[in-house]
């Protein structure tokens, strides 16, 4: 049988310690999996995704985990420079890290690229024009570039997630809010968030060998709220 463990396995992960890196690094290590972290966001300098490919050395998984708290700015208030800001940190690195890394990975024919996405690329909200811009064009890329992929051996995908708990959406006294809670049980089917550890063995799933079958897909991880 296929392991679903990453035994062996020497994993890049971006942006480490916000968003969903520190669930993402513990989980990925339970597994089995050495865990390169990088702390940095990527969007203040265009050489920085390349230094940090070479400086990891053999990449079997990229974990492109770009992360930036949502602008929640009405559409006739958005600004260029909140475009660009948005787009500097959440797309702007994605080509550049898979760009890096796929000279190592194409010379084995053996490798997986996951993006940490969000959900808001798939269902409207208001107030969030250039964040869900933004995590569309991600989404986008991985449905294209995960085509072109594929005969080389080489899978990227990406997770669309959304009422996962993390610190950046999602902390205390988020949770203890009863408009907060109400709004669960009124647009999340499955009534709770999403854990951090539920998204990440997610995450581990699609990394390990056990799911050679994707490419270039997109998968929801919402409690069912992308699916409404």
């Amino acid at each position: 049988m296929t392991s679903t463990r990453l035994d062996g396995k020497r994993v890049l992960l971006t942006q480490s310690k916000d968003f969903m890196g520190p669930a993402l690094s513990e989980v990925f290590r339970r597994l089995g999996a050495t865990v390169i972290e990088d702390e940095r966001r990527l969007a203040d300098d265009a050489t920085l995704p390349g230094a940090i490919v070479q400086a990891a050395g053999h990449i079997d998984v990229l974990l492109v985990h770009l992360a930036l708290p949502a602008p929640s700015t009405p559409a006739a208030d958005i600004d260029d420079a909140e475009w660009r800001e948005v787009f500097a940190h959440l797309v702007d690195p994605m080509p550049r890290l898979v760009a890096a890394v796929l000279p190592q990975m194409t010379e084995r024919r053996q490798g997986r690229i996951l993006v940490m996405g969000s959900a808001a690329a798939l269902r409207g909200q208001k107030r969030t024009g250039s964040y869900s811009a933004a995590r569309g064009a991600q989404l986008a890329y991985v449905q294209s570039v995960g085509l072109e992929l594929a005969p080389q051996g080489v899978q990227l995908n990406a997770i669309a997630q959304n009422f996962v708990d993390n610190p950046t959406y999602y902390g205390p006294e988020v949770q203890a809010n009863p408009r907060f809670q109400e709004r669960l049980k009124r647009d999340v089917p499955l009534g709770r968030l999403v854990s951090a550890e539920e998204d990440a063995l997610f995450a581990a799933y699609l990394c390990s060998d056990a799911a050679a079958c994707f490419v270039g897909q997109v998968f929801p991880v919402s409690g069912g709220w992308a699916s409404r």
